[in-house]
């Protein structure tokens, strides 16, 4: 029977990662990123926007009047699958990327980053460096582990309801939404959507952090599939740093490259510095790995390091296989990656000219099937229609219909003659076409409801053809 030593476990405990500061020209744009991202996430929901019908907020999702604002465009449901185009353009445009650079929308653009990123940053504030961190780590505790963890918790917590609550921001008025969040009066669900919000990013941000990204996210496995030996990567060139002998830290026969050199020893002094800054706690100089984000801090701690001694930058840099082993240039429009830019370019055009083109209302025509036709007193046969009709531009539009397809049709609307529809109004009739019985009795009938402006409207708003079925008896 084995004893409890020889028992091993399935799973790895998790090693807390602490990850040190770095300066350089990718930590630079890190931070650069982040502050428009964050800028525009938080700032957004207060842009006014003015228009002549409807909120005056630059981008709302109104639910309640099942429409988006988006600044000038207003998306309504018909318009959805402009969503899935948008999808589309996204997953081609990571595509396209990862061909190029490998996981850079995990390093500086994923939501879980630039989050993670900022909480990092206030423990780093609070706690102090990495080692300082290190050693509250594993400290016993005291009233100064308690005020330190409980600021910084307290700080993650805040920044999680500012989240939360920005992103509630976006589905009402923000000003009038937030007056109401703060005295009780919101609807329940924008204090179950902020409460799971905050709840969700102090923990992905603040407890899990590497985590996420390990063993969450499905993009770091299917990653592989977009790399070929031309894709940039963040690498370790193991040739200048191992040498023959393996890499060495500094000593004082190991100080210049030339002693280095002659010992037989790389440039890489093993200083630790690359993994210290890694925010998933890899070494960047074991390869290629699953957990590397693409961030490229381990450059910018390589790079540091490198002109501390006065030496060559680019012992870890981006590059590819093939510069590597072969010392060539990699190809970045090479057949795959044009291939993507080509359907790229193709969504992008379809979703632009498909918004810029957008009707200024649409009908919709469903036949009623209860009874699916009448006889008249007269002997006319008659059929009922329910039109749906949606306006989708900011001033009025007055609409009166016809019937073509059928010889004697007549549609009647009842009390009605015409259809007035105010800014963004949707309505619904009830129509009637009536037809003398036809001597092809059996048959049913294509025929044609057509949409006709009139009055102001009449010069720019197009006339909309619906088609429809007229049946006879016998059908």
């Amino acid at each position: 029977m084995a004893s409890d030593q020889e028992i091993q476990s399935l799973y790895e405990a998790r090693k807390s990662i602490f990850p040190r500061s770095v300066k350089g020209r990718f930590r630079n744009i890190k931070w650069s990123i982040l502050i428009v991202a964050y800028g525009v996430y938080f700032l957004l929901p207060w842009l006014r926007w003015d228009r002549l019908n409807g909120p005056d907020q630059a981008v709302l999702f109104d639910l309640e009047g099942r429409r988006f604002y988006l600044f000038d465009l207003i998306v309504h449901p018909q318009d959805i699958f402009w969503l899935a185009g948008l999808l589309m353009i996204a997953a081609l445009l990571l595509f396209f990327v990862t061909g190029i650079a490998g996981r850079v929308f995990c390093g500086y653009f994923c939501f879980q980053t630039l989050w993670t990123d900022v909480f990092v940053q206030v423990e780093r504030l609070i706690q102090g460096e990495r080692p300082a961190r290190i050693r509250l780590s594993k400290a016993p505790w005291s009233g100064e582990k308690i005020l330190k963890l409980s600021a910084t918790h307290l700080a993650w917590l805040l920044i999680s309801f500012a989240t939360g609550l920005t992103f509630v921001l976006y589905w009402g008025d923000a000003p009038q939404l937030i007056r109401e969040f703060f005295t009780g009066q919101a609807p329940f669900a924008a204090y179950a959507t902020a409460l799971f919000l905050t709840a969700t990013t102090y923990v992905m941000a603040g407890v899990a952090r590497e985590q996420v990204c390990t063993y969450m996210c499905p993009y770091s496995r299917f990653q592989a599939v977009m790399f070929d030996r031309e894709t940039l990567i963040v690498s370790y060139d193991e040739s200048r740093g191992e040498g023959e002998k393996g890499r060495s830290r500094m000593g004082r026969e190991l100080k210049t490259r030339e002693q280095r050199a002659a010992a037989g020893v790389g440039d890489c002094i093993d200083c630790g510095y690359c993994v210290q800054v890694c925010p998933t706690g890899i070494d960047i100089r074991n390869g290629l790995q699953v957990q590397c984000i693409s961030c490229a801090l381990c450059i910018d701690a390589c790079d540091a390091i490198m002109d501390s001694l006065g030496w060559e930058r680019g012992l870890v840099a981006y590059t590819s296989e093939v510069s590597r082993q072969g010392g060539k240039k990699p190809r970045l429009m090479r057949p795959k990656v044009l291939g993507y830019l080509a359907v790229l370019l193709v969504a992008v055009g379809l979703l632009v000219w498909s918004v810029s083109n957008q009707a200024p209302y649409d009908i919709a025509v469903s036949q009623v099937r209860q009874p699916l036709y009448v006889q008249l007193s007269d002997g006319r046969i008659q059929n009922s229609y329910e039109l749906k009709i949606n306006n989708k531009m900011n001033r009025p539009l007055d609409l009166h219909f016809e019937v073509s397809g059928l010889a004697s049709a007549e549609l009647d609307m009842g009390r009605f003659s015409h259809v007035h529809l105010k800014p963004e109004q949707h309505q619904r009739i009830m129509v009637r076409i009536k037809a003398p019985a036809s001597k092809h009795r059996g048959n049913a009938y294509p025929i044609t409801i057509r949409a006709l402006p009139e009055g102001a409207t009449a010069k720019d708003v197009p006339i909309v053809e619906h088609p429809a079925v007229f049946y006879l008896p016998g059908s």
